[in-house]
């Protein structure tokens, strides 16, 4: 389902865009109807106040928790049934932040990733992305949305931004609280600028080296580095917001000297951060994390060159926090993928 079946539902019972806009408010933010100086009745339309309890029965069923695991650092893993029984993942995060998905399965194919493994199995209707948030909000605050669970946002663009156009507005959250997260791809860079709503965007780097990113992140889009970069900053100049370069830290692979040279000259002088996310270990991909020390001395010789430098500990390590196990524990998948050479550097 899209937010706008959700507004054609209420404007088949004669809704106004205020109307809607009323509904659409008190689901998304979990209030009720009522405000403290008008009850429902004197401002919605009997028609409209005769529907809602089929519609907001109908918006229940877009998702429901079938399984939660909580961490020891205050996040939550959780299974997500979509309304055809299909399961995505969200992960409550410390900080009154959510990670959501924005599909089933991913196109990608990361090779480190455990969602691509399947490939992509279907999109996520907008109105089934902001119901991951409301079912988040029902069990804590939240203040930040990020689209970096399961799934590629550029390759479900429409349904993502109509989201996002939502949360950003009658949903109450900050604009730059809401962070678009792609590999890249050169339609996000002509979307993103045209809308009322500009999130905060991450883009997936994980390498300087052209060829290695082709290897590593098989099926997006043949973006070298340099121009994802480019891209990226003049995105930051016309939104004031910082680009968060994200780096899976893969041992042996994109954690050498010779990348962390790479990074000081794609990123010194730019409006940006790097995250630098150690990774979760999942069995059977070929790949592992660097110790916590390495991890470190990485982060700590880039912030020493002037570059704003993010050493996250992964929410939900503990709980096998990687995008796609949870899933895939749930369906019983055992994934083998192909291995990555290792970098000589």
């Amino acid at each position: 389902m899209r937010i706008e079946h959700i507004r054609a539902r209420l404007q088949a019972c004669g809704a106004k865009t205020c109307h809607e806009d009323r509904v659409l408010r008190a689901w998304t933010q979990v209030v009720g109807l009522d405000t403290r100086h008008r009850k429902a009745e004197s401002f919605l339309p009997l028609a409209v106040r005769n529907a809602l309890p089929e519609l907001f029965a109908d918006l229940d069923g877009l998702v429901r928790l079938r399984a939660e695991h909580p961490g020891e650092d205050g996040s939550a893993r959780l299974l997500v049934e979509l309304g055809d029984g299909q399961t995505v993942e969200s992960v409550l995060l410390p900080r009154d932040g959510l990670c959501v998905s924005t599909q089933v399965g991913c196109a990608v194919g990361c090779l480190f990733c455990m969602t691509g493994q399947d490939g992509l199995l279907r999109q996520v209707g907008s109105a089934e992305i902001v119901a991951q948030v409301v079912l988040a909000r029902r069990k804590r605050t939240v203040k930040r949305v990020v689209f970096m669970g399961m799934g590629e946002p550029a390759h479900n663009l429409d349904n993502v931004l109509e989201a996002i156009d939502l949360l950003g507005t009658i949903g109450g959250i900050g604009h730059k609280n809401l962070v678009f997260s792609t590999v890249g791809d050169r339609r996000v860079f002509e979307r993103l600028p045209q809308q009322t709503v500009k999130p905060a965007l991450a883009l997936s780097l994980h390498t300087t080296q052209a060829e290695l990113r082709r290897r590593l992140l098989p099926k997006a889009p043949d973006i070298a580095p340099d121009e994802l970069v480019e891209l990226g900053e003049q995105y930051a100049r016309a939104t004031g917001y910082p680009i968060q370069y994200q780096w899976t830290l893969l041992e042996g692979i994109n954690d050498s000297d010779a990348e962390i040279d790479g990074i000081i000259r794609l990123l010194s002088g730019k409006y940006a951060m790097m995250n630098f996310i150690p990774y979760n270990s999942n069995e059977g991909l070929g790949f592992s994390r660097p110790s916590w020390e390495r991890a470190g001395e990485l982060a700590w010789r880039l912030n020493r060159h002037g570059i704003l430098t993010r050493l996250r500990n992964s929410a939900g390590q503990d709980v096998d926090g990687g995008c796609g196990q949870l899933r895939a524990r749930a369906l019983g998948e055992s994934v083998v993928a192909a291995p990555v050479h290792r970098s000589a550097q």
